[in-house]
Protein backbone atom coordinates (compact mmCIF):
# COMPACT_ATOMS: atom_id res chain seq x y z
CA UNK A 1 0.00 0.00 0.00
CA UNK A 2 0.91 3.66 -0.52
CA UNK A 3 2.46 5.34 2.57
CA UNK A 4 0.43 9.01 3.76
CA UNK A 5 3.18 10.82 1.45
CA UNK A 6 2.13 9.37 -1.48
CA UNK A 7 -1.51 9.98 -0.99
CA UNK A 8 -1.32 13.57 -0.06
CA UNK A 9 1.00 14.11 -3.34
CA UNK A 10 -1.67 13.05 -5.56
CA UNK A 11 -4.65 14.75 -3.58
CA UNK A 12 -1.94 18.37 -3.74
CA UNK A 13 -2.04 17.56 -7.65
CA UNK A 14 -5.25 17.57 -8.11
CA UNK A 15 -6.15 20.45 -5.54
CA UNK A 16 -3.77 22.73 -7.45
CA UNK A 17 -5.87 21.48 -11.02
CA UNK A 18 -9.00 22.08 -9.58
CA UNK A 19 -7.66 25.89 -8.60
CA UNK A 20 -5.71 26.52 -11.72
CA UNK A 21 -8.90 26.00 -13.56
CA UNK A 22 -11.46 28.03 -11.84
CA UNK A 23 -9.02 30.82 -12.15
CA UNK A 24 -7.96 30.20 -15.84
CA UNK A 25 -11.26 28.56 -17.18
CA UNK A 26 -13.93 31.62 -17.02
CA UNK A 27 -12.76 33.96 -19.63
CA UNK A 28 -13.66 35.47 -23.16
CA UNK A 29 -17.55 34.01 -22.66
CA UNK A 30 -19.62 31.03 -23.51
CA UNK A 31 -18.30 28.30 -26.34
CA UNK A 32 -20.62 27.59 -29.09
CA UNK A 33 -20.76 24.34 -28.03
CA UNK A 34 -21.64 25.67 -23.95
CA UNK A 35 -24.87 27.37 -25.46
CA UNK A 36 -26.39 24.13 -27.25
CA UNK A 37 -25.39 22.28 -24.63
CA UNK A 38 -27.58 24.65 -22.18
CA UNK A 39 -30.37 24.40 -24.69
CA UNK A 40 -30.60 20.89 -24.96
CA UNK A 41 -30.67 20.33 -21.11
CA UNK A 42 -33.66 22.49 -20.98
CA UNK A 43 -35.14 19.89 -23.58
CA UNK A 44 -34.39 16.88 -21.55
CA UNK A 45 -33.89 13.42 -23.26
CA UNK A 46 -31.81 9.94 -23.15
CA UNK A 47 -30.28 11.20 -26.42
CA UNK A 48 -30.02 13.86 -29.16
CA UNK A 49 -28.40 14.05 -32.78
CA UNK A 50 -25.26 14.61 -32.05
CA UNK A 51 -24.15 13.84 -28.54
CA UNK A 52 -25.47 11.13 -25.56
CA UNK A 53 -27.20 13.46 -22.56
CA UNK A 54 -24.44 13.93 -19.96
CA UNK A 55 -22.82 17.23 -21.40
CA UNK A 56 -26.38 18.86 -21.96
CA UNK A 57 -27.17 17.96 -17.93
CA UNK A 58 -24.49 19.14 -16.80
CA UNK A 59 -24.71 22.65 -18.53
CA UNK A 60 -28.15 23.26 -18.28
CA UNK A 61 -27.47 22.68 -14.36
CA UNK A 62 -25.15 25.13 -13.76
CA UNK A 63 -26.95 27.56 -14.75
CA UNK A 64 -29.82 26.79 -12.12
CA UNK A 65 -28.90 30.45 -10.59
CA UNK A 66 -28.42 32.21 -13.87
CA UNK A 67 -26.34 32.82 -16.36
CA UNK A 68 -23.17 31.76 -15.16
CA UNK A 69 -19.62 31.10 -17.33
CA UNK A 70 -17.32 30.16 -13.47
CA UNK A 71 -20.24 27.68 -12.52
CA UNK A 72 -19.96 26.09 -16.25
CA UNK A 73 -16.44 26.12 -16.41
CA UNK A 74 -16.68 24.02 -12.56
CA UNK A 75 -17.65 21.18 -14.03
CA UNK A 76 -14.85 20.32 -16.67
CA UNK A 77 -12.51 21.73 -14.29
CA UNK A 78 -13.85 19.00 -11.56
CA UNK A 79 -12.96 16.05 -14.52
CA UNK A 80 -9.40 17.60 -14.84
CA UNK A 81 -9.04 17.07 -10.94
CA UNK A 82 -10.14 13.51 -11.51
CA UNK A 83 -7.85 13.11 -14.39
CA UNK A 84 -4.72 14.22 -12.69
CA UNK A 85 -6.00 12.61 -9.36
CA UNK A 86 -6.57 8.78 -11.19
CA UNK A 87 -3.22 8.94 -13.24
CA UNK A 88 -1.25 9.70 -9.75
CA UNK A 89 -2.88 6.70 -8.48
CA UNK A 90 -1.38 4.77 -11.96
CA UNK A 91 1.34 5.79 -11.41
CA UNK A 92 1.79 4.55 -7.83
CA UNK A 93 0.59 1.22 -9.36
CA UNK A 94 2.71 0.88 -11.95
CA UNK A 95 5.73 1.10 -9.16
CA UNK A 96 6.34 4.76 -8.85
CA UNK A 97 6.90 7.13 -6.13
CA UNK A 98 6.49 10.49 -5.03
CA UNK A 99 8.27 11.94 -8.09
CA UNK A 100 6.97 9.77 -10.83
CA UNK A 101 3.45 11.11 -8.92
CA UNK A 102 4.78 14.90 -9.80
CA UNK A 103 5.79 14.23 -13.37
CA UNK A 104 2.36 12.41 -14.17
CA UNK A 105 0.34 14.99 -12.83
CA UNK A 106 2.52 18.04 -14.55
CA UNK A 107 2.74 16.04 -17.83
CA UNK A 108 -1.07 15.09 -17.55
CA UNK A 109 -2.03 18.60 -16.20
CA UNK A 110 -0.02 20.58 -19.44
CA UNK A 111 -0.58 18.10 -22.41
CA UNK A 112 -2.26 21.20 -24.07
CA UNK A 113 -5.75 18.73 -25.48
CA UNK A 114 -6.34 17.64 -22.14
CA UNK A 115 -6.03 21.13 -20.76
CA UNK A 116 -8.48 22.20 -23.29
CA UNK A 117 -10.92 19.37 -22.57
CA UNK A 118 -10.47 21.02 -18.49
CA UNK A 119 -11.58 24.40 -20.03
CA UNK A 120 -14.64 24.01 -21.63
CA UNK A 121 -17.84 21.89 -21.43
CA UNK A 122 -17.51 19.00 -23.78
CA UNK A 123 -18.66 15.28 -24.12
CA UNK A 124 -14.90 15.11 -23.69
CA UNK A 125 -14.34 16.20 -20.62
CA UNK A 126 -16.18 13.25 -18.52
CA UNK A 127 -13.59 10.83 -20.18
CA UNK A 128 -10.91 13.20 -19.08
CA UNK A 129 -11.16 11.36 -15.79
CA UNK A 130 -13.42 8.27 -16.21
CA UNK A 131 -10.50 6.55 -19.14
CA UNK A 132 -8.01 6.50 -16.68
CA UNK A 133 -9.92 5.51 -13.66
CA UNK A 134 -11.56 2.57 -15.62
CA UNK A 135 -7.84 2.08 -16.69
CA UNK A 136 -6.55 1.97 -12.90
CA UNK A 137 -9.60 -0.83 -11.66
CA UNK A 138 -8.31 -3.24 -14.81
CA UNK A 139 -4.60 -2.59 -13.69
CA UNK A 140 -5.54 -3.28 -10.12
CA UNK A 141 -7.53 -6.38 -11.26
CA UNK A 142 -4.77 -8.12 -12.98
CA UNK A 143 -2.88 -7.59 -9.54
CA UNK A 144 -5.49 -9.45 -7.53
CA UNK A 145 -8.02 -7.00 -6.44
CA UNK A 146 -11.24 -8.28 -5.88
CA UNK A 147 -13.29 -9.57 -9.56
CA UNK A 148 -16.39 -7.44 -8.08
CA UNK A 149 -14.38 -4.26 -9.67
CA UNK A 150 -15.90 -5.30 -12.78
CA UNK A 151 -19.08 -3.65 -11.95
CA UNK A 152 -17.75 -0.94 -11.42
CA UNK A 153 -15.64 -0.74 -14.42
CA UNK A 154 -18.92 -1.49 -16.28
CA UNK A 155 -20.62 1.40 -14.42
CA UNK A 156 -17.56 3.84 -15.71
CA UNK A 157 -17.84 2.67 -19.39
CA UNK A 158 -21.58 3.10 -19.23
CA UNK A 159 -21.57 6.49 -17.99
CA UNK A 160 -18.82 7.38 -20.41
CA UNK A 161 -21.33 5.97 -23.34
CA UNK A 162 -23.35 8.23 -22.16
CA UNK A 163 -20.89 10.56 -22.55
CA UNK A 164 -19.27 10.54 -25.99
CA UNK A 165 -19.46 7.25 -28.03
CA UNK A 166 -15.45 7.05 -28.88
CA UNK A 167 -15.08 5.12 -25.09
CA UNK A 168 -16.18 2.32 -27.13
CA UNK A 169 -13.10 2.18 -29.11
CA UNK A 170 -11.41 2.25 -25.43
CA UNK A 171 -13.13 -0.37 -24.62
CA UNK A 172 -12.38 -2.59 -27.44
CA UNK A 173 -8.69 -1.76 -27.30
CA UNK A 174 -8.72 -2.44 -24.22
CA UNK A 175 -10.21 -5.72 -23.99
CA UNK A 176 -8.29 -6.76 -27.51
CA UNK A 177 -4.68 -6.09 -25.05
CA UNK A 178 -5.60 -8.47 -22.34
CA UNK A 179 -7.12 -10.85 -24.83
CA UNK A 180 -3.22 -10.65 -26.41
CA UNK A 181 -1.73 -11.39 -23.06
CA UNK A 182 -1.91 -13.54 -20.20
CA UNK A 183 -3.45 -10.87 -18.27
CA UNK A 184 -6.31 -12.22 -19.68
CA UNK A 185 -6.87 -14.49 -17.03
CA UNK A 186 -9.14 -11.65 -15.40
CA UNK A 187 -11.67 -12.37 -17.95
CA UNK A 188 -12.46 -15.45 -17.19
CA UNK A 189 -15.03 -14.48 -14.26
CA UNK A 190 -19.07 -14.15 -13.78
CA UNK A 191 -17.94 -10.36 -12.96
CA UNK A 192 -16.53 -9.29 -16.00
CA UNK A 193 -19.86 -10.87 -17.76
CA UNK A 194 -22.01 -8.32 -15.17
CA UNK A 195 -19.78 -5.64 -15.32
CA UNK A 196 -20.72 -5.48 -19.14
CA UNK A 197 -24.07 -6.15 -18.49
CA UNK A 198 -24.22 -3.28 -16.17
CA UNK A 199 -22.37 -0.82 -19.03
CA UNK A 200 -25.29 -2.31 -21.09
CA UNK A 201 -28.29 -1.61 -19.00
CA UNK A 202 -26.49 2.21 -18.44
CA UNK A 203 -26.17 2.85 -22.13
CA UNK A 204 -29.38 1.15 -23.38
CA UNK A 205 -31.84 4.14 -22.97
CA UNK A 206 -29.71 6.18 -25.08
CA UNK A 207 -29.38 3.49 -27.81
CA UNK A 208 -33.53 3.16 -27.60
CA UNK A 209 -33.25 7.14 -28.72
CA UNK A 210 -30.99 6.68 -31.30
CA UNK A 211 -33.12 3.51 -32.95
CA UNK A 212 -35.92 5.64 -32.05
CA UNK A 213 -34.94 8.35 -34.33
CA UNK A 214 -33.31 6.06 -36.74
CA UNK A 215 -29.83 7.10 -35.76
CA UNK A 216 -29.34 10.38 -36.14
CA UNK A 217 -25.94 10.13 -35.11
CA UNK A 218 -25.29 7.65 -38.14
CA UNK A 219 -26.55 9.81 -40.58
CA UNK A 220 -24.12 12.91 -39.04
CA UNK A 221 -21.37 10.93 -39.15
CA UNK A 222 -21.81 9.92 -42.68
CA UNK A 223 -22.59 13.48 -43.41
CA UNK A 224 -19.41 14.92 -41.95
CA UNK A 225 -17.13 12.92 -43.47
CA UNK A 226 -18.13 13.86 -47.06
CA UNK A 227 -17.51 17.79 -46.74
CA UNK A 228 -16.89 19.58 -43.53
CA UNK A 229 -14.30 17.17 -41.65
CA UNK A 230 -10.82 17.20 -43.08
CA UNK A 231 -10.12 13.82 -43.11
CA UNK A 232 -5.88 12.37 -42.82
CA UNK A 233 -4.32 9.71 -43.39
CA UNK A 234 -2.38 7.46 -40.72
CA UNK A 235 1.17 9.00 -40.87
CA UNK A 236 -0.59 12.36 -40.65
CA UNK A 237 -2.91 11.14 -37.80
CA UNK A 238 -0.06 9.81 -35.21
CA UNK A 239 1.69 13.29 -35.94
CA UNK A 240 -1.31 14.95 -35.04
CA UNK A 241 -1.17 12.95 -31.85
CA UNK A 242 2.36 14.43 -30.92
CA UNK A 243 1.17 17.97 -31.32
CA UNK A 244 -1.61 17.60 -29.45
CA UNK A 245 -0.51 16.24 -26.77
CA UNK A 246 2.30 18.76 -26.91
CA UNK A 247 5.79 18.22 -28.83
CA UNK A 248 7.97 18.13 -26.27
CA UNK A 249 6.39 16.60 -23.53
CA UNK A 250 4.97 13.77 -25.93
CA UNK A 251 8.36 12.50 -25.51
CA UNK A 252 7.12 11.01 -22.10
CA UNK A 253 3.84 9.34 -23.06
CA UNK A 254 6.17 7.30 -26.13
CA UNK A 255 8.45 6.37 -22.99
CA UNK A 256 5.25 5.31 -21.70
CA UNK A 257 4.51 2.98 -23.97
CA UNK A 258 7.65 1.46 -24.64
CA UNK A 259 7.74 0.62 -20.84
CA UNK A 260 4.39 -0.84 -20.99
CA UNK A 261 5.48 -2.83 -23.80
CA UNK A 262 8.73 -3.81 -22.32
CA UNK A 263 6.92 -4.37 -19.01
CA UNK A 264 5.04 -8.02 -19.00
CA UNK A 265 2.48 -7.36 -16.30
CA UNK A 266 1.42 -3.99 -18.30
CA UNK A 267 2.03 -5.01 -21.58
CA UNK A 268 -1.85 -5.64 -22.64
CA UNK A 269 -1.66 -1.43 -22.06
CA UNK A 270 0.92 -1.25 -24.52
CA UNK A 271 -0.91 -3.37 -26.90
CA UNK A 272 -4.26 -1.48 -26.27
CA UNK A 273 -2.89 1.91 -27.41
CA UNK A 274 -2.34 0.98 -31.21
CA UNK A 275 -5.27 -1.33 -31.15
CA UNK A 276 -7.39 2.35 -30.09
CA UNK A 277 -5.49 4.88 -32.49
CA UNK A 278 -5.63 2.15 -35.54
CA UNK A 279 -9.42 1.78 -35.39
CA UNK A 280 -9.66 6.06 -34.85
CA UNK A 281 -7.88 6.13 -38.10
CA UNK A 282 -9.97 3.23 -39.79
CA UNK A 283 -12.87 5.41 -39.04
CA UNK A 284 -11.63 8.37 -39.53
CA UNK A 285 -11.85 9.74 -35.74
CA UNK A 286 -10.79 13.32 -35.21
CA UNK A 287 -7.49 13.78 -33.85
CA UNK A 288 -8.26 14.37 -30.63
CA UNK A 289 -11.07 11.07 -29.83
CA UNK A 290 -8.16 8.86 -27.77
CA UNK A 291 -7.04 12.08 -26.09
CA UNK A 292 -8.40 10.70 -22.77
CA UNK A 293 -6.07 7.54 -23.27
CA UNK A 294 -2.92 8.88 -22.80
CA UNK A 295 -2.98 9.97 -18.87
CA UNK A 296 -2.18 5.98 -18.58
CA UNK A 297 0.82 5.98 -20.87
CA UNK A 298 2.19 9.75 -19.46
CA UNK A 299 1.81 8.13 -15.88
CA UNK A 300 4.20 4.77 -17.22
CA UNK A 301 6.66 7.20 -18.98
CA UNK A 302 6.96 9.27 -15.49
CA UNK A 303 7.71 6.09 -13.42
CA UNK A 304 10.37 5.18 -16.29
CA UNK A 305 12.27 8.46 -15.65
CA UNK A 306 12.06 8.30 -12.23
CA UNK A 307 13.64 4.79 -12.32
CA UNK A 308 16.58 6.50 -14.68
CA UNK A 309 16.64 9.08 -12.38
CA UNK A 310 16.92 7.22 -9.52
CA UNK A 311 19.37 9.01 -6.73
CA UNK A 312 20.02 11.83 -9.73
CA UNK A 313 18.73 14.74 -7.69
CA UNK A 314 19.36 17.39 -10.54
CA UNK A 315 18.66 15.24 -13.47
CA UNK A 316 14.90 14.71 -11.63
CA UNK A 317 14.85 18.96 -11.18
CA UNK A 318 15.91 19.85 -14.23
CA UNK A 319 13.40 16.98 -15.77
CA UNK A 320 10.02 18.22 -13.80
CA UNK A 321 11.12 22.15 -14.26
CA UNK A 322 11.63 21.29 -18.58
CA UNK A 323 7.83 19.95 -18.21
CA UNK A 324 6.49 23.39 -16.20
CA UNK A 325 8.54 26.03 -18.51
CA UNK A 326 7.28 23.93 -21.70
CA UNK A 327 3.28 23.29 -20.33
CA UNK A 328 3.01 27.03 -19.03
CA UNK A 329 4.33 28.29 -22.41
CA UNK A 330 1.33 26.41 -24.25
CA UNK A 331 -1.33 27.13 -21.82
CA UNK A 332 -2.58 30.13 -23.24
CA UNK A 333 -3.46 28.25 -26.81
CA UNK A 334 -5.98 25.73 -24.50
CA UNK A 335 -6.70 28.49 -21.99
CA UNK A 336 -7.90 31.74 -22.29
CA UNK A 337 -5.99 33.45 -19.75
CA UNK A 338 -4.40 36.33 -22.36
CA UNK A 339 -6.25 39.25 -23.43
CA UNK A 340 -7.50 38.76 -27.16
CA UNK A 341 -4.62 40.78 -28.51
CA UNK A 342 -1.94 39.96 -26.45
CA UNK A 343 -3.05 36.27 -27.54
CA UNK A 344 -2.94 36.41 -31.38
CA UNK A 345 0.43 38.40 -30.91
CA UNK A 346 1.56 34.69 -29.07
CA UNK A 347 -0.06 32.24 -30.60
CA UNK A 348 1.13 33.70 -34.29
CA UNK A 349 5.23 33.64 -32.14
CA UNK A 350 4.17 30.32 -31.32
CA UNK A 351 3.39 29.09 -34.17
CA UNK A 352 6.34 30.41 -36.19
CA UNK A 353 8.61 29.52 -33.91
CA UNK A 354 7.58 25.90 -33.78
CA UNK A 355 7.06 25.95 -37.55
CA UNK A 356 3.35 24.60 -37.19
CA UNK A 357 0.80 25.95 -39.65
CA UNK A 358 -3.11 25.99 -38.82
CA UNK A 359 -3.73 23.08 -41.44
CA UNK A 360 -1.44 20.54 -39.11
CA UNK A 361 -4.29 20.84 -36.75
CA UNK A 362 -7.37 21.55 -38.21
CA UNK A 363 -10.04 18.92 -37.42
CA UNK A 364 -12.54 20.86 -40.05
CA UNK A 365 -12.62 22.76 -43.35
CA UNK A 366 -12.49 27.09 -42.86
CA UNK A 367 -10.96 29.35 -42.50
CA UNK A 368 -8.66 29.71 -39.23
CA UNK A 369 -10.05 32.67 -37.10
CA UNK A 370 -7.56 34.89 -35.99
CA UNK A 371 -7.93 33.63 -32.15
CA UNK A 372 -8.35 30.29 -33.37
CA UNK A 373 -11.11 27.90 -33.73
CA UNK A 374 -12.40 27.70 -30.06
CA UNK A 375 -11.58 30.85 -28.67
CA UNK A 376 -13.63 32.45 -31.92
CA UNK A 377 -16.60 30.32 -30.57
CA UNK A 378 -16.32 32.00 -27.77
CA UNK A 379 -17.24 35.50 -28.95
CA UNK A 380 -20.02 37.68 -30.78
CA UNK A 381 -22.93 35.96 -29.38
CA UNK A 382 -24.32 38.41 -26.57
CA UNK A 383 -24.44 40.77 -29.65
CA UNK A 384 -25.99 38.77 -32.10
CA UNK A 385 -28.82 38.19 -29.88
CA UNK A 386 -29.29 41.94 -29.27
CA UNK A 387 -28.85 42.89 -32.61
CA UNK A 388 -31.77 40.07 -33.62
CA UNK A 389 -33.93 41.61 -30.52
CA UNK A 390 -33.62 45.08 -31.75
CA UNK A 391 -34.94 43.86 -35.48
CA UNK A 392 -37.50 42.10 -33.67
CA UNK A 393 -38.85 45.07 -31.81
CA UNK A 394 -38.47 47.06 -34.96
CA UNK A 395 -42.26 45.09 -36.24
CA UNK A 396 -45.09 46.04 -35.88
CA UNK A 397 -46.83 44.34 -32.86
CA UNK A 398 -49.13 42.00 -35.38
CA UNK A 399 -46.00 40.81 -36.69
CA UNK A 400 -44.26 40.32 -33.57
CA UNK A 401 -47.16 38.48 -32.58
CA UNK A 402 -46.47 35.84 -35.46
CA UNK A 403 -43.16 35.80 -35.89
CA UNK A 404 -40.37 33.39 -35.49
CA UNK A 405 -36.28 33.08 -35.57
CA UNK A 406 -34.95 30.91 -38.18
CA UNK A 407 -30.48 30.33 -37.51
CA UNK A 408 -28.45 28.89 -39.82
CA UNK A 409 -26.92 26.42 -36.96
CA UNK A 410 -27.32 25.53 -33.64
CA UNK A 411 -24.70 27.88 -32.69
CA UNK A 412 -26.49 30.98 -33.87
CA UNK A 413 -30.01 29.30 -32.51
CA UNK A 414 -28.85 28.51 -28.98
CA UNK A 415 -27.04 31.98 -28.85
CA UNK A 416 -29.90 33.92 -29.47
CA UNK A 417 -32.17 31.54 -27.44
CA UNK A 418 -30.23 31.73 -24.53
CA UNK A 419 -28.79 35.53 -24.57
CA UNK A 420 -32.32 36.77 -26.29
CA UNK A 421 -34.64 35.97 -22.98
CA UNK A 422 -34.12 39.03 -21.33
CA UNK A 423 -34.98 41.06 -24.46
CA UNK A 424 -38.57 38.76 -24.98
CA UNK A 425 -36.64 37.08 -28.25
CA UNK A 426 -39.28 35.22 -30.01
CA UNK A 427 -38.91 30.89 -30.49
CA UNK A 428 -36.07 30.17 -32.28
CA UNK A 429 -35.91 27.22 -35.01
CA UNK A 430 -33.15 25.69 -36.93
CA UNK A 431 -32.84 22.91 -38.90
CA UNK A 432 -29.47 21.75 -37.51
CA UNK A 433 -28.89 19.05 -35.80
CA UNK A 434 -30.96 18.47 -32.28
CA UNK A 435 -32.96 22.00 -33.41
CA UNK A 436 -34.30 19.82 -36.61
CA UNK A 437 -36.08 17.76 -34.12
CA UNK A 438 -37.51 20.23 -32.44
CA UNK A 439 -39.27 21.09 -35.43
CA UNK A 440 -40.96 24.52 -36.46
CA UNK A 441 -42.64 24.39 -32.84
CA UNK A 442 -46.20 24.82 -34.50
CA UNK A 443 -45.27 28.14 -35.94
CA UNK A 444 -46.56 29.03 -39.41
CA UNK A 445 -43.23 30.71 -40.73
CA UNK A 446 -45.83 33.85 -42.10
CA UNK A 447 -43.26 36.27 -40.25
CA UNK A 448 -39.46 34.80 -40.36
CA UNK A 449 -36.09 36.60 -38.69
CA UNK A 450 -33.34 34.65 -40.96
CA UNK A 451 -30.44 34.93 -39.18
CA UNK A 452 -27.43 33.20 -41.05
CA UNK A 453 -25.29 32.78 -44.51
CA UNK A 454 -28.18 31.31 -45.70
CA UNK A 455 -30.59 33.86 -45.64
CA UNK A 456 -31.15 34.58 -49.51
CA UNK A 457 -32.09 31.40 -50.16
CA UNK A 458 -34.46 31.16 -47.33
CA UNK A 459 -36.67 34.15 -48.86
CA UNK A 460 -37.36 32.48 -52.35
CA UNK A 461 -39.67 31.00 -49.81
CA UNK A 462 -41.65 33.89 -49.22
CA UNK A 463 -43.48 36.33 -50.90
CA UNK A 464 -41.24 39.55 -49.90
CA UNK A 465 -38.31 40.13 -47.89
CA UNK A 466 -35.91 42.83 -46.63
CA UNK A 467 -32.26 42.79 -45.39
CA UNK A 468 -32.74 44.53 -41.49
CA UNK A 469 -29.44 44.22 -40.25
CA UNK A 470 -25.91 42.12 -40.10
CA UNK A 471 -23.94 40.86 -37.51
CA UNK A 472 -20.86 41.76 -36.65
CA UNK A 473 -18.45 42.08 -33.62
CA UNK A 474 -14.51 41.72 -32.86
CA UNK A 475 -13.08 38.16 -32.96
CA UNK A 476 -15.69 36.11 -33.97
CA UNK A 477 -15.45 33.03 -36.49
CA UNK A 478 -14.51 34.70 -39.94
CA UNK A 479 -18.19 32.56 -41.67
CA UNK A 480 -20.23 33.97 -38.67
CA UNK A 481 -19.03 37.73 -39.63
CA UNK A 482 -21.39 40.28 -41.99
CA UNK A 483 -24.12 37.49 -41.82
CA UNK A 484 -27.51 38.64 -42.67
CA UNK A 485 -30.74 39.06 -40.52
CA UNK A 486 -33.79 39.49 -42.98
CA UNK A 487 -37.43 39.42 -41.94
CA UNK A 488 -38.75 37.29 -44.49
CA UNK A 489 -43.21 37.56 -44.87
CA UNK A 490 -45.74 35.66 -46.53
CA UNK A 491 -44.69 32.51 -46.80
CA UNK A 492 -45.60 30.20 -49.62
CA UNK A 493 -45.75 27.28 -48.74
CA UNK A 494 -46.95 25.85 -44.51
CA UNK A 495 -43.80 25.87 -42.75
CA UNK A 496 -44.28 22.14 -41.30
CA UNK A 497 -44.63 21.23 -45.37
CA UNK A 498 -41.04 22.84 -45.78
CA UNK A 499 -39.53 21.59 -42.91
CA UNK A 500 -38.23 18.44 -44.26
CA UNK A 501 -36.38 20.13 -46.97
CA UNK A 502 -34.37 22.12 -43.50
CA UNK A 503 -32.79 19.33 -42.34
CA UNK A 504 -29.09 19.64 -41.59
CA UNK A 505 -27.06 17.22 -39.86
CA UNK A 506 -23.22 17.78 -39.34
Amino acid sequence: MWNTKESRVALFAAFATFLIHLAGNPHYGFFRDELYFIICGQHPQWGYVDQPPVAPILAVASQMFGHSLFLLRAFPAFFAVGGVYASCLLALEFGGGVYAEILTALVVFFAPVLVNFGMKVSPDMVGLWLWPLATLYVVRLTKGADRRWWLAIGTIIGICIQSKYSVVFFAVAMLAGLLLTAERRILFTRWFIAGGIVAGLIALPNFLWQAHFAFPMLELLRNVQHGKNVIVGPLMYLFQQILIMGMLLSVVWIIGWVWLLWNARFRFLGYAFPILIGLMIVMHGKHYYPADAYPCLMAAGAVAIANWTNGLRIARVAVAAFVLVVGIAFIPLTMPVLPEQQFVIYRIWLMKSLHIGHEALATEHQRDPQLGSDYADMHGWPELAEIVARVYRSLPPSERAEAVVLAQNYGEAAAIEFFGAKYGVPAVISGHNQYYLWGPQGHTGNIVICVGGNCRDVARAFTSSESAARFSAPWIQPYEDGIPIMVCRGIKRPLAELWPKAKLYQ
